[in-house]
């Protein structure tokens, strides 16, 4: 009768056990449920599949890079990626000509587009821009031994520029349309002054650096031709997903995580 009874009770305890386990794990499940049903709804009112697609053109050392993976990495691209973990939302970057972004993101095919972009006032026609996250300058990269020290001295000369960049509009500004010769990719506008195509390249001069650190050859003049200010290109119909990434922006901003990112490429 006792082995019985210890038999019952064992019998009962374990029930117990199972039940309860079994009320905690299904409490938890939909807990989970709860939890991903809500992010699901948030995401889906910044963007209708959950993903922000971004475009970008990775010819442009430290902002977007491939990397030995054939990764795309950058300053830009961490801090889409930040900007994704604030929103709670996946961050795709494609790459491809600068020239094209905008297009694409009036067309639907990108949600929006970073890749140092200045929001100047003909872009913003057709795009929305974020709260600025950087700064730079254009500047004029040349051979080591020509005889150019200033800008100025490049008048007449024939000088290269990305193709829609605001390094391009500088050049025209500067130099006259009829002197400037644009390149989809900035590596095709650096190849061109290594073999004496062009005679300088104008270029944001973080980038400038880059490419003058990679070719012995080169030097980037001192002097400054324009100022840039970065901000993150997204769809003019979308209102919501511009006043969320400002959000994010200034947390990021605050807590000091652009200024992480920044220093960890400029530092290499």
């Amino acid at each position: 009768m006792k082995n019985l009874k210890k038999i019952l009770l064992a019998f009962v305890t374990t029930t117990l056990l199972v039940s309860c386990s079994g009320k905690n794990q299904k409490g938890n499940s939909n807990e989970s449920d709860l939890s991903n049903n809500s992010n699901k709804k948030v995401s889906s009112e910044i963007v209708s599949d959950g993903v922000i697609d971004l475009g970008t053109s990775a010819d442009f050392p430290p902002y977007e890079f491939f990397d030995d993976n054939n990764k795309i990495v950058g300053i830009d691209a961490e801090i889409a990626q930040e900007i994704g973990k604030k929103l709670g939302v996946e961050v795709k970057i494609k790459d491809m000509d600068f020239s094209s972004i905008i297009a694409s993101i009036e067309s639907g095919k990108l949600d929006g587009g970073i890749a140092g972009i200045t929001a100047n006032e003909d872009r913003k026609k057709n795009v929305n821009f974020s709260d600025t996250y950087g700064k730079s300058v254009q500047k004029v990269i040349v051979k080591k031994d020509s005889s150019f020290k200033n800008p100025e001295d490049l008048k007449g000369k024939k000088v290269a520029s990305q193709l829609g960049s605001t390094g391009e509009t500088a050049a025209k500004d500067t130099y006259g349309e009829e002197n400037v010769q644009s390149f989809s990719k900035n590596m095709d506008a650096i190849v061109a002054l290594n073999n004496d195509k062009v005679d300088a390249v104008v270029l944001d001069d973080q980038v400038a650096e880059k490419f003058a650190a990679a070719n012995k050859d080169l030097k980037v003049l001192d002097k400054e031709l324009a100022k840039d200010e970065y901000a993150i290109a997204l769809d003019k119909k979308n209102d919501k997903l511009l006043e969320e990434v400002n959000k994010a922006i200034d947390e990021l901003k605050k807590d000091g995580t652009i200024d992480k990112i920044f220093e960890k490429y400029m530092d290499k």
